[in-house]
Formats: C-alpha cells, sequence, structure tokens
C-alpha cells in the first residue's frame, strides 16, 4: 500500500498544540478532530470543515481547562460522537444527520479516575479505559457502566479487532489483555495475552496479527496466542524517535505505525503469512505524530501532530477505470472501493475472511458487483449497498450470472443453479437444472409479509422441460412439482411464494399484489382475485404490453401502440386492498381506506374490514371501520369494549382481548348470547349475565339462569316480565308465560287477543277441561274461521262431534284427505263427490300426477286422462284410453301419438294415429324422420296413388327449400319422378348430382346434359367446371375455343395437347402467338419450337404482314422467301384483276370493276360510282342513278343532271337522300349518314328538315366521339335556332354539356324561366349571366313593371325617364322594404365576407360580433330562400370564431359558450332557408322554425313564435296554432323570455283574429303532439325523467332511438329527417343543400359514411 499526500486539513501552529484525538465515521461522510483546546471540529468527507463544538467538563465549577480529550469515536450510525476526558467522565453528543443540527448531550457516564482511551464498537456499547486500569462497557440505551475486567496498570492504548467484535487494551505496564465479545468460532483465548517490554502506546490488531510498539524503539508482530512473529528493530536508527500512535486499515492487512516526522507502514503478506515493511513516509518537520484515524472504507488516512496540525493521505495498492463509469480502488489485498462516477456514490467491497480480491466487474446493468477471491465470491448491490461473501471453489471462471431478480443473485455452474441473496454471506440455496434462462426460475424472499411466517423464502424452477420443482429456501426441502402437458417457456412465482403462475410469457404479477396482468391478443386482462379465474376484467387494446408502473398510489400498464406509449389505469382500490386483506395487515387497509372517499365500492371493502378485524380480534380497526360505516351502535359498543381492553391492558399486561368481559361482548356483537353467558359463568358473574339478558328483553334467557342459580330476584323477574309483555302488547308471549303457569283460560284468551287463533286451537284440543267449554270452544271456532283457518276449525270441530260442520270447514280449507276420512266413516254418499273435487284441486294445483287416481276414483275418465297426459304420464293415459269404450275419448290417441312420435317410438305413435283416424300425420312422422319405405307403405294402403304422389311432390318442395335436397330426391324418386329430382339440382347448380341422377335415369341424354351445362358454366366463367363437361361431352374443340375466346390461351393449348391430334397444339400456338404479336409471339414459338412452322403457315395462308413480323423480329434469314411468295401472289392477284378492271370498266361490267377498286385502289370507287350514276342517267334509271351519286357523296352531281334534263323538283330527292341516310345508318355508316341528314335543305318540308338534322345530331352523340358530336352541334343548334326551335336546340346542347349554349338557346327562345332553372341546377355561375340579360330584355322591351320585381332601381329609373311619376312612387313607395332589405343583404354580406377574411377572435371585439348576430336575427321577413347565402355567412363566421375560441384562453367560457349558442341558430337560420327552396323539404323548415323558439333568450320572442306558427300553419298541423303560451310550460321552450324592444310582427291584428277564429273551432284540438316519451315532440327535455335529448342537426328536434352519430360528440340527427334531406339534395341540385351538408361535414367531423357525394 502506499500512503500519498492530499491535503492539509488544519494548519500546524509554531508552538505546541497537541492533536489529542481523531476519528472517522462509519458511513465516511464526517471526521472529526479534538485538538488542545478541547474543541471538535468536524470535515466531511473532500476534508472541507462543515462545524465544529466545544465540549464540556465534567462540573463547571472547576472551568473549562481543567481537563483533556483523550479520546473520541463516532457511534454505529454515524450521528453520536462519544468523548473521553480526563476529568472523569464520557459524554456522548448527539450531532445529528446534517451539518449544522443543534449538538446535545444524550448520555453521560461519570467514572473514578480519568477516562484514557475508548471504542465504539457495536450500538449502544462503548468500551473503554481508564487511569486505574479498568475496561469498562457504557451502555447508551441504559445510560450505565459496568467494568468488563480489571487490572493494576494504567490503560494507555484500546483497539478493536476488524469486525469489532474483540478488544485488546495495552498497560503502563506493558501487559496486553485480549477480550472477545463474540469469538466468531475462532477459539482463540481470553485475558492477558502479552507482556510487551515497554507500554505498548502504540498498538494496532490486524487480520492475522498484533503489532505493538513504543518508547523503545521496536515494532513487534505477535500472533493470535501473543508469540513474537516478527521483530522490526530500529533502536540503532539516531533518526528514529518514540513510537507513539498505531492504526490498522479497515481490512487489517495494513498498517501504519507514527513517530517522529515519519509514518512506517507495514502490509500483510498471506503468501508468506508475515508483514512486509513498505517504504516509509518521511515528512519533514511534522514533529510527532500523536494521533492517527483511517477512514472507514480505507481509502483516507488523517494523520494529527503535536503542533495541531491535521494532514490527509491518499492510500491504495491500485486504481484504474472501469468501462468509463467507474473507478476502483484497491485500498487494500482485501478491500475495494467501488465509486461511480456519475453519480459520485462509492461501495467498499471487502473479503471478511482476509482473502485477496483478484478481479472485479459491474454486471447486470451497471449495477452488481461480482469479485473473485481464492475460495470466496463477493457479490454486491450497488443501489442498496448490500454486499455478500460466500464460500465458492474455483470454476475457472465459467459461471454465467443472472441479475433479474433484485434481492438474489442466480449463478448458474456446471448444471447447477445457485442463489445467493445480497446481504448474506451464506448460499441461500442450490438445485441442480439443465434450464439457464431465467425466466425460467422464480425466487421470492419476503417480499410480502404473511401473518404467523418470519420466514418465506421460495424458488420455482424446471426440472424438466414440462415439469416445474418449487422448493423451500427456508427449510430446503420441495414443496411439490407441477406437470405441464405442453412446453413451459414461462414462469413465475407471487411475491408471497404461494401462486405461481406460468406457461404464457405475457402474464405478469402486479408488484406488491397477488393481482395478475396478461394480454389475449387485442385484450387487456386483469385477474384481481386470482383465485376465481373466471372472474376477469378486459380492457381491448391496440398494441403490446411493455412494463407495469406502481407508484404514488396508482397501477398502470403501460402499452406500446405503434410509436405511442399508452397507459391503461387499474382499479388501485381492488389491488392495495384486496392485497392487505391477502396479507392479513388490517392496519395497512386502514390507511388505504381513509385516503379514499365515501362510495358504494369503499363501503364493501370497509364492511370486509370490518369483518375480518373482528375475527383477528383486532378491535381498534373494527371500531374504525363501524365508524366509517356510520353504524354508531356498533363503534360505541366496540369503543367501550376497547377501554375496557386497554383498562385490563394496562393493569395485567397483554392486550386485554382474552378477559372475559371482552370475550362475552365480543360474543354478544357476534348475537352468539349463549357463548357470552358461557363467558360470565365461567367467572360467576351471574348479575352480569341477567343484566345482558334484560338489556337486550331476553327475558326468557334471564329467568332461566336466575332459576339456575336461585336468584333471589327471581318471582320480581317474572312479574316485571309479565308486566311488559303486556305493556308491550306482546300477548302471544303473555299467553306462553300463561300456559306455562297452568292459567289455560288465561292463555286462550291472550292468543285469541294477540290473533293467533290456531295456537289457541292446539291448546284446546290438548286439554280435555277446555274442550268441555262450548264458549271457548265457540269463540276458538269463530276466530279460526274469521282467519280462514279452516282446517284447523275442522280439527276443532271433528274432536268436538260435529262432523257436518267440520267436512265443511276441511273442504273450504282445502284438507280433502281429512274430509274424505270422515266422509268415509260419517257421510260414504260424498266420497265421490269429494274424489272429483280434490282431483279438480290438485289440476288448479298443477299436481296432475296426483290428480289421476282421485279422478279414476271418481269414476272421471276423460279428467284422468287429460291429467295423465298434463302429467306426461303417457302409459297410464294410454291405459285408461284403451279401457274407455266411449268414442268421445279417441280425440286423445292424437296427443298421445304425438308424444310417441317425439320419443321416436315410431310404430306404436303409428298404431295410436291410425286408431285415431290421423293417417296422414302417421306418413308425416315417418317422411320427417326420413323413413319413406314406412311412409309409403301406409301411404299406398290408405290413399291414391295420385294422393301418394301429390303428398310426395309437396313435401319434397318443402325439404327443397329448406335445404334439404337428399331428403327430396329420394322423396321424388319414390314416387317416380326424377325429372322433378334433377330440375331441382339443376335449379341450385348442384351439378354434380344432377348429372348422376341423369345418368341413371336418362343415360341417352347424358352427353348432351353434359355439352348443355358446358356452356351455361362457361356463360358463367366458370371454366374449369365447363372444360370438365366439354370432356365429358366429348367436345374437346369447344373447352379450345373457350379458352382462346376469353384469352386463356395457356388452358386452350393444354386442352389441344392433351385432347386433339398431332397438329391441333400447333395450330392453337400460332393463333396465340398470332393474338399477342411483336416480341411476344416470337418468344412464345421459341418456347414451343414452333417459330419456322408458324412463319411457313403464316406465308402459307396469306397471312404476311404476320409472317414479315415474326421474320423480322427473330428469322431475317427468311424474310426473301416471304417476300418472294408475297410478290408472287400479288402478281396472280393484280394480273388478274387489272384485266378484270380493264375489261370490266369497257365493257361496263361496273360490279367487277366496282369489286377490284375497292381491293386494290380505293380512291377510284368513288369515280367509278359517278361513271356508273352517269350511265344509268343517260339510260333513264333515274333513281339508280341518285342511289349511285349518294354513295359518291356527291348529291349535286344529281342535282345538275336534273337541271340540266329540266327535270328538278326538290321533294322527290330529298325523300331519296332520306332513304340513303336511313340505309346508312342501318348499315352501321354513321358518319356518312349523319352527312346525308346534314345535307338535306327541303324548305318546303320544316319538319322533316328539323327530323333529319335531330336525327343527325343524335347520332352523332351515340355513335361519333365527343369532339366530333360537338361540331355537329354546333352545326344543328344554330340551325334549329333559326327555325325558332329553341327547346330543342337547348335539349341538344344540354346532352353533350354546352351549358351556356343551352342557356343561350332559352335566353334566344325568351324562355327565361328554364334559362335560370339551368343556371341554378347546373351552373349556378351562370345565374349572374341570366339575370342580367334578362334585365337587359326588359330594358329594350319597355316591360317596366316586370323590372320592378328583378330590378327595383332600373324600374324606378325608367319610370321617371318615360315621365310616369304616378307609377313611379306608388312603386318606390311599395318596393322600398324589398329594396332595403336587398340592400342590407348585400351590406351585411360583404362586411360578414370582410371578418371572414381578416379574422380576429380578439376580446375586445366579441361585442362587435354579438351586436351584429342581434341585428340579424331580428331583421323581418328574412325566413325566406333568397336570404340563405346571409344566414350562411353568418355561420360559417361564428363556426370560425368558435373554432379560434376553443384554441385560445377563452375555451369554455361563458362568451365561448354564447358564441356556441348563436352558431346553432345561425345554422337552424341558414338550413330553414335552404329548405324553404324546395318544396319537398317544407316539413324541415318548419321543425327549425319550432326548433328556434328555444333560443328566445337570442331572437325576438314575438317574431320568433310568428315564423313557428306560418311554418306550422303552412304544413297543416292545426293543433300548434291555437295553442296558449303556457301550453309551453312543461317543454324546453324558455317561459320568461326578453320583452322585446321593438315589435317585430306588423300584420298583429289579422294574426289576432285568425288565432280567435281558430280557437273557436271545436274540431281543432288545442294540444301540443307527443312522442313516446310522453312529452312534446320537439322538447329535448323529457317530462317524466329530466333527460335532455340531443338536438337533430338538420331539424333540432330531439335524436331518440333512430339515429344517425356524427364523429363529433355531441352530433347527432334523426335517420329519417337525414335521408330526407339527402335525398332531396340529390334530386334537385340544390347548391344551397349541399353547402348545407359540407358545412355539417366541417362542424361535425364527417359525414356519416351512409351518405351521399354531390359534384
Amino acid at each position: 500500500m502506499q500512503l500519498k499526500y492530499l491535503k492539509t486539513l488544519l494548519t500546524p501552529q509554531d508552538g505546541a498544540a497537541k492533536v489529542t484525538c481523531m476519528a472517522w465515521a462509519p458511513n465516511n461522510a464526517k471526521f472529526a478532530v479534538c485538538t488542545i483546546d478541547r474543541v471538535v471540529i468536524l470535515y466531511d468527507e473532500q476534508g472541507e470543515k462543515r462545524d465544529r463544538f466545544t465540549t464540556k467538563p465534567a462540573d463547571p465549577k472547576y472551568g473549562k481547562k481543567t481537563y483533556v480529550v483523550k479520546s473520541m469515536a463516532f457511534s454505529p450510525d454515524s450521528t453520536k460522537i462519544a468523548v473521553a476526558q480526563t476529568d472523569n467522565i464520557i459524554f456522548v453528543y448527539k450531532i445529528g444527520e446534517e451539518w449544522g443540527d443543534k449538538k446535545v448531550i444524550c448520555n453521560k457516564f461519570i467514572q473514578t479516575s480519568a477516562v484514557t482511551c475508548l471504542v465504539w464498537p457495536s450500538e449502544h456499547t462503548i468500551i473503554f479505559g481508564i487511569a486505574e486500569g479498568k475496561v469498562r462497557q457504557a451502555n447508551t440505551k441504559t445510560s450505565k457502566s459496568s467494568t468488563i475486567y480489571g487490572t493494576d496498570s494504567y490503560v494507555v492504548s484500546l483497539t478493536t479487532n476488524v469486525s469489532g467484535k474483540g478488544i485488546l487494551s495495552g498497560h503502563a505496564d506493558g501487559t496486553v489483555v485480549r477480550y472477545f465479545f463474540d469469538d466468531e468460532g475462532s477459539g482463540e483465548s481470553q485475558g492477558k495475552l502479552l507482556t510487551h517490554a515497554c507500554p505498548p502506546y502504540a498498538m494496532a490488531w490486524g487480520t492475522n496479527s498484533i503489532i505493538v510498539a513504543g518508547c523503545d524503539k521496536k515494532i513487534v508482530a505477535y500472533g493470535r496466542e501473543g508469540h513474537v512473529l516478527q521483530t522490526f528493530d530500529y533502536s540503532r536508527d539516531r533518526s528514529e524517535k518514540e513510537f507513539t500512535v498505531a492504526a490498522s486499515s479497515p481490512s487489517g492487512q495494513s498498517i501504519v505505525v507514527g513517530s517522529y516526522d515519519r509514518l512506517r507502514v507495514f502490509n500483510w503478506s498471506p503468501r508468506k503469512g508475515i508483514w512486509d515493511e513498505a517504504s516509509p513516509k518521511e515528512i519533514p518537520n511534522l514533529y510527532t505524530i500523536t494521533a492517527l484515524s483511517w477512514k472507514k472504507d480505507g481509502s483516507r488516512l488523517s494523520v494529527g501532530t503535536l503542533c495541531g496540525g491535521v494532514e490527509l493521505f491518499d492510500c491504495c495498492l491500485r486504481r484504474s477505470i472501469y468501462k468509463n463509469k467507474f473507478e476502483i480502488t484497491y485500498v487494500g489485498l482485501s478491500q475495494v472501493i467501488v465509486k461511480n462516477l456519475s453519480t459520485g456514490t462509492r461501495v467498499v467491497l471487502k473479503s471478511q475472511y482476509g482473502y485477496e480480491i483478484d478481479e472485479v466487474k459491474v454486471m447486470g446493468k451497471d449495477r452488481y458487483l461480482v469479485a473473485h477471491t481464492s475460495d470466496t465470491l463477493l457479490l454486491g448491490d450497488l443501489l442498496s449497498n448490500k454486499l455478500s461473501e460466500v464460500a465458492w471453489q474455483g470454476s475457472g471462471g465459467n459461471e454465467k450470472f443472472f441479475f433479474e431478480n433484485e434481492t438474489v443473485c442466480m449463478i448458474f455452474n456446471a448444471g447447477e443453479l445457485a442463489l445467493v441473496e445480497y446481504g448474506s454471506n451464506e448460499i441461500l440455496g442450490s438445485v441442480r437444472t439443465e434450464f439457464m434462462n431465467p425466466h425460467l426460475i422464480s425466487v421470492r424472499l419476503n417480499e410480502r409479509k404473511l401473518r404467523g411466517v418470519e420466514d418465506n423464502r421460495k424458488l420455482a424452477y424446471l426440472i424438466d422441460i414440462k415439469t416445474i420443482a418449487i422448493v423451500d429456501l427456508v427449510g430446503g426441502y420441495n414443496l411439490g412439482t407441477i406437470s405441464h402437458d405442453s412446453k413451459i417457456d414461462w414462469l413465475e412465482l407471487n411475491e408471497t411464494g404461494r401462486k405461481l403462475l406460468f406457461r404464457d410469457k405475457k402474464l405478469r404479477w402486479v408488484p406488491g399484489s397477488d393481482v395478475v396482468v396478461a394480454q389475449n391478443r387485442g385484450n387487456l386482462c386483469v385477474w384481481y382475485t386470482i383465485d376465481s379465474p373466471e372472474r376477469v376484467t378486459m380492457f381491448p387494446l391496440k398494441g403490446d404490453i411493455v412494463d407495469l408502473e406502481r407508484s404514488n398510489g396508482k397501477t398502470e400498464v403501460i402499452v406500446t401502440e405503434g410509436v405511442n406509449s399508452v397507459s391503461y389505469t387499474l382499479d388501485e382500490g381492488l389491488i392495495e386492498f384486496g392485497t392487505a386483506i391477502d396479507d392479513g395487515d388490517y392496519y395497512r387497509a386502514t390507511a388505504f381506506l381513509e385516503t379514499l372517499e365515501m362510495s358504494a365500492e369503499t363501503e364493501a371493502m370497509w364492511k370486509t374490514l370490518s369483518k375480518l378485524s373482528l375475527e383477528a380480534q383486532q378491535l381498534h380497526i373494527a371500531e374504525r371501520c363501524f365508524a366509517a360505516l356510520g353504524d354508531v351502535s356498533k363503534a360505541r359498543f366496540l369503543n367501550e369494549t376497547n377501554k375496557i381492553a386497554d383498562s385490563v391492558s394496562r393493569e395485567y399486561g397483554g392486550d386485554g382481548t382474552d378477559h372475559y368481559q371482552v370475550k362475552a361482548r365480543l360474543a354478544m356483537l357476534d348475537k352468539n348470547f349463549k357463548l357470552a353467558e358461557m363467558y360470565y359463568m365461567e367467572q360467576n358473574a351471574v348479575d352480569e349475565v341477567m343484566e345482558m339478558y334484560q338489556e337486550l328483553h331476553m327475558w326468557d334467557e334471564c329467568i332461566a339462569v336466575a332459576e339456575a342459580k336461585g336468584h333471589p330476584e327471581l318471582d320480581n323477574l317474572r312479574r316485571s316480565y309479565y308486566s311488559y309483555l303486556m305493556e308491550t302488547n306482546q300477548n302471544e308471549k303473555a299467553g306462553e308465560v300463561k300456559e306455562n303457569e297452568g292459567d289455560f283460560i288465561g292463555a286462550v284468551n291472550l292468543y285469541l287477543k294477540a290473533g293467533l287463533p290456531a295456537k289457541a286451537a292446539w291448546l284446546a284440543m290438548s286439554r280435555d277441561e277446555l274442550l268441555s267449554s262450548h264458549d271457548i270452544i265457540s269463540r276458538i271456532t269463530a276466530a279460526l274461521i274469521k282467519g280462514e283457518f279452516y282446517e284447523r276449525a275442522g280439527d276443532l270441530f271433528e274432536r268436538t262431534r260435529n262432523n257436518q260442520k267440520a267436512l265443511e270447514c276441511y273442504r273450504k280449507g282445502n284438507a280433502f284427505k281429512k274430509a274424505v276420512d270422515l266422509a268415509r266413516v260419517a257421510f260414504p254418499a260424498e266420497v265421490v263427490k269429494l274424489e272429483e273435487v280434490w282431483g279438480d284441486y290438485l289440476v288448479q294445483q298443477k299436481q296432475m300426477d296426483a290428480a289421476i287416481n282421485h279422478y279414476i276414483e271418481a269414476g272421471c275418465s276423460t279428467k284422468a286422462i287429460e291429467a295423465a297426459i298434463a302429467a306426461r304420464q303417457w302409459k297410464k293415459a294410454l291405459h285408461i284410453l284403451e279401457l274407455q269404450e266411449d268414442k268421445a275419448a279417441a280425440k286423445y290417441y292424437l296427443k298421445i301419438a304425438q308424444h310417441y312420435a317425439s320419443v321416436q317410438e315410431f310404430e306404436v305413435a303409428e298404431r295410436l294415429f291410425v286408431k285415431g283416424d290421423h293417417t296422414k300425420d302417421a306418413i308425416d312422422m315417418y317422411t320427417q324422420a326420413g323413413q319413406w319405405e314406412q311412409a309409403h307403405k301406409l301411404a299406398v294402403k290408405c290413399m291414391s296413388q295420385e294422393d301418394v304422389s301429390a303428398l310426395y311432390i309437396s313435401r319434397a318442395q318443402e325439404l327443397e327449400k329448406e335445404g334439404k335436397y337428399k331428403e327430396a330426391e329420394r322423396l321424388f324418386t319414390t314416387v317416380d319422378e326424377p325429372d322433378l329430382a334433377i330440375t331441382m339440382y339443376k335449379k341450385n347448380k348442384m351439378y354434380d348430382d344432377m348429372i348422376r341422377l341423369v345418368a341413371v335415369h336418362h343415360k341417352d341424354l347424358l352427353q348432351e346434359t353434359h355439352i348443355h351445362l358446358a356452356k351455361e358454366l362457361e356463360a358463367e366463367s366458370r371454366f374449369q367446371e365447363a372444360e370438365y363437361h366439354y370432356l365429358e361431352g366429348q367436345d374437346w374443340k369447344a373447352a379450345v375455343n373457350m379458352y382462346r375466346v376469353n384469352d386463356m390461351w395457356e388452358e386452350a393449348y393444354r386442352m389441344a395437347k392433351t385432347h386433339g391430334g398431332a397438329s391441333a397444339h400447333k395450330q392453337v400456338a400460332y393463333l396465340w402467338a398470332k393474338n399477342l404479336g411483336g416480341e411476344a409471339a416470337v418468344k412464345l414459338l421459341n418456347k414451343f419450337g414452333f417459330l419456322e412452322t408458324a412463319i411457313d403457315f403464316a406465308a402459307d395462308n396469306y397471312a404476311f404482314d404476320f409472317a414479315f413480323e415474326l421474320a423480322r423480329l427473330a428469322m431475317k434469314q427468311r424474310i426473301p422467301d416471304i417476300h418472294l411468295k408475297n410478290a408472287m401472289f400479288l402478281e396472280d392477284q393484280i394480273n388478274c384483276n387489272f384485266l378484270t378492271f380493264k375489261v370490266s370498266f369497257h365493257i361496263t361490267d361496273w360490279s367487277n370493276a366496282q369489286r377490284v377498286a375497292e381491293a386494290h385502289d380505293p380512291e377510284s370507287v368513288a369515280d367509278i360510282l359517278v361513271s356508273q350514276a352517269k350511265f344509268c342517267f343517260d339510260q333513264k334509271e333515274f333513281q339508280k342513278a341518285e342511289a349511285f351519286l349518294l354513295r359518291a357523296q356527291r348529291p349535286e352531281l344529281a342535282i345538275k343532271y336534273y337541271k340540266d334534263a329540266g327535270m328538278w323538283t326538290d321533294n322527290s330527292f330529298t325523300i331519296r337522300m332520306v332513304e340513303q341516310a336511313q340505309e346508312w345508318e342501318q348499315t352501321g355508316e354513321y358518319a356518312r349518314a349523319i352527312d346525308c341528314y346534314l345535307k338535306v335543305k327541303d324548305s318546303s318540308n320544316m319538319d322533316l328538315l328539323m327530323k333529319c338534322w335531330m336525327k343527325a345530331a343524335e347520332l352523332a352523340i351515340k355513335f361519333l366521339s365527343h369532339d366530333k358530336a360537338v361540331d355537329i352541334s354546333q352545326v344543328v343548334g344554330p340551325r334549329l335556332i333559326q327555325l325558332r326551335k329553341y327547346n330543342e336546340a337547348a335539349e341538344l346542347y344540354l346532352n353533350l354539356d354546352l351549358i351556356k349554349n343551352a342557356i343561350d338557346a332559352f335566353i334566344e327562345g325568351e324562355e327565361w324561366n328554364k334559362a335560370k332553372r339551368v343556371a341554378k341546377e347546373l351552373d349556378p355561375r351562370l345565374e349572374e349571366y341570366v339575370d342580367k340579360r334578362y334585365k337587359e330584355h326588359l330594358k329594350n322591351q319597355g316591360k317596366v313593371d316586370s323590372l320592378v320585381g328583378v330590378d327595383v332601381v332600373a324600374a324606378l329609373d325608367m319610370y321617371a325617364e318615360r315621365g310616369q311619376w304616378e307609377k313611379c312612387i306608388d312603386t318606390a313607395s311599395k318596393q322600398v322594404h324589398v329594396y332595403i332589405m336587398n340592400q342590407t343583404l348585400l351590406f351585411y354580406k360583404r362586411l360578414l365576407d370582410f371578418i371572414r377574411n381578416i379574422f380576429p377572435s380578439f376580446l375586445q371585439n366579441f361585442n362587435i360580433y354579438k351586436r351584429m348576430f342581434l341585428e340579424l336575427v331580428s331583421l323581418r321577413d328574412w325566413d325566406c330562400a333568397e336570404a340563405y347565402r346571409m344566414w350562411a355567412n353568418l355561420r360559417d363566421v361564428l363556426l370560425l370564431l368558435c373554432e379560434n375560441l376553443t384554441k385560445s384562453s377563452e375555451a369554455n367560457s361563458p362568451a365561448h359558450e354564447e358564441f356556441e349558442q348563436m352558431l346553432l341558430v345561425a345554422h337552424y337560420y341558414s338550413t330553414r332557408s335552404a329548405a324553404k327552396g324546395i318544396d319537398q323539404l317544407s316539413s324541415v323548415a318548419a321543425k327549425l322554425s319550432i326548433s328556434l323558439l328555444r333560443h328566445t333568450e337570442l331572437i325576438p320572442a314575438d317574431k320568433a313564435f310568428y315564423e313557428a306558427g306560418l311554418a306550422a300553419k303552412g304544413i297543416d298541423e292545426g293543433t300548434l296554432d291555437a295553442l296558449d303560451h303556457t301550453d309551453f310550460q312543461d317543454t324546453d321552450i324558455p317561459f320568461e323570455v326578453p320583452v322585446p324592444s321593438k315589435l317585430h310582427v306588423e300584420k298583429r291584428e289579422e294574426i289576432r283574429e285568425w288565432v280567435l277564429t281558430v280557437s273557436m273551432d271545436q274540431r281543432v284540438e288545442q294540444v301540443l303532439p307527443k312522442d313516446e316519451r310522453g312529452t312534446y315532440e320537439a322538447s329535448l327535455v323529457a317530462l317524466s325523467t329530466g333527460i335532455r335529448s340531443l338536438p337533430c342537426v338538420i331539424t333540432g328536434y330531439p335524436v331518440l332511438h333512430n339515429k344517425i352519430e356524427f364523429k363529433r360528440p355531441g352530433m347527432a340527427a334523426n335517420k329519417d329527417d337525414w335521408n330526407k334531406f339527402l335525398m332531396a339534395t340529390k334530386t334537385t341540385h340544390s347548391p344551397e343543400c349541399q353547402d348545407v351538408l359540407k358545412f355539417i361535414t366541417q362542424w361535425c367531423g364527417g359525414l356519416p359514411s351512409a351518405g351521399y357525394s354531390f359534384h
């Protein structure tokens, strides 16, 4: 070990100022120095001065300088310092845990002489030596001291061994004495150990040796028993002075001895077994060293000098950095300091046996230490600072360490698992296992305390892959094994070690509880009570469980969902409370419940805890539980009981619950009064028992105790009891008392008074003297009959021989047995009647079985059969039935037969069906059971063949409908109708079964059927099945063709190759390639090896283009051959055709000439047709000539020829042109037909002309491209307009989406309404254009009256220009309101657009927005369709404002809520305007007007009610118009509304008259219409329940059942109103309605999935 100077803590003075003593705290955080001036200075770990205090004298009267501090030591917990003083005292100062804490003397030990030295080895025990030679012990707990041993020589030094369990004292006569508190099994001796040559002032006790030095300049090392091991003699060294002090390192392997200016260091060598001296530390001018103190972790040595200096030295053998995270300092061979560089925390790893530590590793996420010595293994937990050293023979470093468990380290080595608990120096246990996965091992060490179990340590591990063993680590025995039927890949014990989870990786225990959490696909499963696995709580989740966190009273399951982590909170109440209850920790359960608010669940927990705490006799907790539950009586009772228990506990000790009074009171609380009585009687506390019973009003028990003990107050008790009973009207109990006393008449009277005639009757029947009293019997029977106790009355009458009345009472009381028994003796004729009545009564009581015999006894066979059937006694019913001769009973055969049919006893059922004349039911029975042969056999016997067939066919058809085709087939074939079965299978596309039947019944048609089926399957694109049937039908070519037509060439090729001849597949390959073309064709043919064959085949079949294509791409050498073949072919054709052409042309063989021209010179075809026409014209064949010219598209030549010949007339030629056009149309030459139709220009026949043009347009739209069709329309349209066919022209334009052209056509024809409608529905942007043209038209036409409705200003200007001033003024007065309204609308529209574009949601602007809203809703006559845009703008502005408020600090403020209400009102107004523009939405507009009545705090009330009334009147809801305002009292329409500052309705008188008229009409019911809630149908709040429904976003009416919900919470619509609005929008294309839907999408977070989209 090396000493390295670090710093000076206390600067030495010029003269003597001796440092008398020093001490390091065991926690290494504090260092204390005491100087000659008796002041204790405190330093921190880094050597910084932090505090100081002055010591006190034993007696202040002698002054502060009358003593010297000789020694001091810290307590083991580092919070106290013991100071030894020469004034015969030891003071113990409490210095606290924090710097600056007040210093308090907590103990003082006065001695008989000066205290010379002191050590503090263990808690509460201070060892010190005194001047008179004694070594004593001071106990800080009792503040008493005692002598351990005494000598006659001054104690000069005192030291302890490394463990602190042994002490050495050095005396002035050289004697060294050893004493052990615990020799730790070493067997070393005690008492005088050795005698040194001089006083041993410098003495230190190392691990294996004791070093002693003094004034003789010698350092002697002694062995364990005092023999000299080594001597270091420095007496000849003149520079050496006497040795004054020595100190041992905490490990005991290094010792430093101090002298003058020098420190000598000695290190123990384990290998040599001796001390090696290191080079001494020479420090000039240090002077004599008076004190040494070694820091407890061994890293620092403090040196105090005669001149008052304190120096700090660093001690280490070597130092290294590990993983750039830890500093490892070897301060001795067996001691290492590991320091975390990031946090500064340190752990001292030390071998308790002094073995040399080889290498230290930090493992397990940088938390755990592992180090080896020659014979031990050291483990440590850096977090908890728990260290272990266990015996461990060298294993070559092959161990595997697992640190998953925080309390125990698992070590695998050579198939053996060893467990070491951190902080324990013994191996906890070891087992043999081959499974090294820590998930297959679970260890639990006292993680949760169990009642009655002090030490709870369990291990679960795998013996093999399917077997788990559980071991008790305390006793070291197996608790048991568990076998599983499949591989176990995870296991874990709960914290108490009583439960085991295994098998699933995703199961885990909640920390600190027996709650289990698991994941099952998309669910989080929680078992709060694992003992009941069926009781599982499930939460849906999307991700995977990654962790469980339990802190701050919350338990959360952490789940990863994609990139996010989501926490699911568990019910902490169920977890914490349940765990505390399971552990029996009722104080913890109470503390938890104190934190919860009272609820139903909390109350249940308090009740559970009260019950369990009472069982455990934890009475204070039980008292608290009943107080929490509000059970004042039990709480008070337990409070008194606790007082008794506490009093007994104080007087006699114990908890007091075993005292007889406490036990008796607990028995009383449990209502076990006999047990309480027993406890009292055991102590002979008779008066206490009687007092208990009297308090409980249990007089009988009280009197019984008094009687048993012969209590003198017995008679008084009885009298008091009877008086009490009478006072409290307990007549029954009083009667019992009288009965016991023998006063039977009094007892009867009291029973009757108590309304207990039955009890009086029992008493009367038991006493003959009472039976003889007619008066008593009469009173009792009257009371019994009155109380309808007829049976008891009958018994009494029978005892008094009044048989008639007895029989009547028995019958009335339904006591038929007694009645029959009496009748047999007294009235035999009544027995039969009584039996029948008895049977009826039993049937009424549903006791059918019992009634049967009584009916038989009464001779009522029919009733007996019915009872037997009802009782399901079928055999008995059948037996009775078969004994009957009455045919009326035959009707019961059917029921009984049906029973036997249901239990499948078909033979019995058949016999009964036939016997009861229900043969058809028997047949149905057999058919339903599938027994067709029996059914047919039975049917043939009793039915005609036609009826059998009809029956079977109808039944088969029913089976077919039920999908039971096999059964239906059997029925069809049974009656020889296989064709019906075939048809059935075909209809249901069960072709295999169909073919099977055809093969059996129509073998000759089998092949044809296969072909027919194949074609049907081909049409359905079921090609594989079709192929099968084609092949079965022996028509493989059809299958090839099927695949070829459907472009499935591979299948076609396969079919041809498999089923065709040698060349069939080649032909298919050729056609396949021709279909592909290009490189794909070449690749295909190369694949099959048919390329050259295909080229030849193409050339031979004159497909030269395909042959050239193949040759160019793959076989260019074949191109010349193909050219040659092509040339030869063309030469033959040209020679032949040219000759034919010339000959034909010259000899007017026009057909051949035309054929040749069409094939080889198409451009010359027209010339041939013209020449042919000229020839025909010359031959006077005018029709043929016209036809040829029309085909040549040269009709003008025909006109020219006719004019030249003077034969021209328009009509005939026009007709022929039309016929030609029609001919081309029929042949599909639509372009020619269109040209021909357009060339018709016969002005004499305008209808024909228009038809031809329209036909041309129609053909163009249908058969030509869109662009060409538009070109045709641009020709036809102007012609139609020219003919004043404006509608036809517009329709033509609309068909081609030429909207503006269509509008222009309507305008041209002055069809203004149509033009407006087209613009509105198809392109609203053109509405302004139409209005502008209309105004211009009215101005140009001078139609001022019409202009007034369109443009008032322009109309007034025109009146003024014409000088029509009267009209001008009159119109102005009438239209000024409309004008103002339009201008206002324009103003507000621009204002709203402005606000929306530069919108600020500033607080100071809120009043402006509110004022604008209130002004708008106060305007008159704005409930029209034309106002939609203004309301929509207002609505959109308010939506934007509300969205901005939601994101601001004003969210959810009163202002925000008010603007939300305004937004809703604006939405209702805009939707109403949109609905008013469409007739089919008039009811929606009316509902919106009524819904607006809820908002009369914002809308003027008179205006709102007026508009709602008009709307209701308009949709014929007469019941609303005549209502008084009070009728709205039970609705959510405000009853108290603000009075408008001005009137908003002008027609007040007119309205009042109408209302009065309707009110007088008796046919009008003046009530509000109600819905299923019994509430006005427009009210959101239900009258009976107060539940508020959501308003519909379309109508504002409440949404009840049939609803549509939107993404935004609180938004919904009535499905009927929603669909109506959607349908109206779809059919009318209303842009306003579409805008409403667009707004709802934005406001409500999207439309429902079932909605429509509009373009």
